[in-house]
């Protein structure tokens, strides 16, 4: 058993799904943002500016600043409805057509007959988007929260703006939890970047796709043909004689993580080829995997559904 990303044909691309600009609350134009990004080496990029009425619910036009080897995807983070907590949803949808209907989201805070969070979530992934839980630690997302947005295809695990910014950069809990109650979702790592601070090149996806077009990324994006990270190459994950085969480039950890407390972990110096056990996770529908280089930057898989 192997995961899509491993195994469809095509290469990996490098991308960022969640950015900002002058269109909300960013520090830099569009333009400008793209051209970092570009010149970063990333091979795409979504400005997903708030989609809210304070900003005039901007959907970012970025497709004249596609260039020869770099892509764009349109998209937003949309915010509509009250959290458990009573604050806004945040929910990142990329691949949003242009004329996505607002919401009633005048400005930051909840407002009487507005679409709920589940609703937008859902009339996201209806219109095409791919449709992610935003920044779950620092909303303040509880288990019932999370619940609630069925249509997400993804949770993102690391935002590296909220790591920067205020320590909670976390959406393994929620994941974690979501996946053992038998959701099929995915993980993504985001910088979230403003350019206000140094919010940004700390979290990317790694996308396999046989072009790097917007459509191609989208669908695999949607498959789940990709992995997260911050550093580390992930080149292969297979279940061999009841064990896990990680491939990757050299890292000092290994981790297989599952249902509960179920994890085990390797250590060691340049390891590119790891075996794991799985007698640990014989209880769990579900593993995924962390590889730590000696910096001590993370790449994340995707979760193997075991049963």
């Amino acid at each position: 058993m192997t995961l899509s990303a491993f195994t469809a044909p095509g290469r990996f691309y490098r991308g960022n799904l969640h950015t900002h600009s002058t269109l909300s609350d960013g520090a830099l134009a569009p333009g400008e943002v793209v051209r970092r990004y570009r010149d970063e080496g990333y091979d795409f990029m979504a400005l997903t500016d708030h989609f809210i009425g304070l900003f005039g619910y901007p959907i970012a036009d970025t497709k004249d600043l596609r260039a020869p080897g770099f892509t764009t995807l349109l998209g937003a983070e949309l915010h509509s409805g009250a959290m458990q907590n009573g604050e806004l949803w945040h929910l990142l949808a990329v691949g949003l057509p242009e004329d996505f209907a607002a919401p009633n989201a005048p400005h930051f805070t909840p407002v009487p007959d507005q679409e709920s969070g589940p609703e937008i979530a859902a009339r996201a992934r209806a219109a095409g988007a791919f449709v992610a839980v935003a920044h779950p630690q620092w909303s303040g997302l509880t288990l019932e929260d999370a619940r609630s947005i069925e249509a997400a295809h993804a949770v993102e695990i690391y935002n590296h703006g909220c790591a920067i910014g205020c320590d909670r950069a976390d959406g393994f809990h929620t994941a974690d939890l979501l996946l053992s109650e038998g959701r099929d979702l995915t993980l993504v790592a985001t910088d979230d970047a403003h350019f206000g601070e140094p919010d940004h090149f700390g979290g990317w996806v790694m996308v396999k796709a046989e072009e790097n077009e917007p459509e191609a990324l989208l669908a695999a994006l949607k498959q789940g043909a990709f992995y997260a990270s911050q550093g580390p190459e992930l080149r292969g994950l297979a279940i061999e004689d009841k064990s896990l085969v990680v491939e990757s480039s050299p890292a000092v950890t290994v981790i297989v993580q599952g249902h509960g407390s179920a994890a085990v972990a390797k250590h060691g110096q340049s390891m590119t080829r790891t075996r794991i056990g799985l007698a640990r996770f014989a209880d769990s529908p579900w593993i995924r995997v962390t590889v730590v280089d000696r910096a001590g930057r993370k790449a994340w898989s995707n979760p193997i559904h075991l049963r």
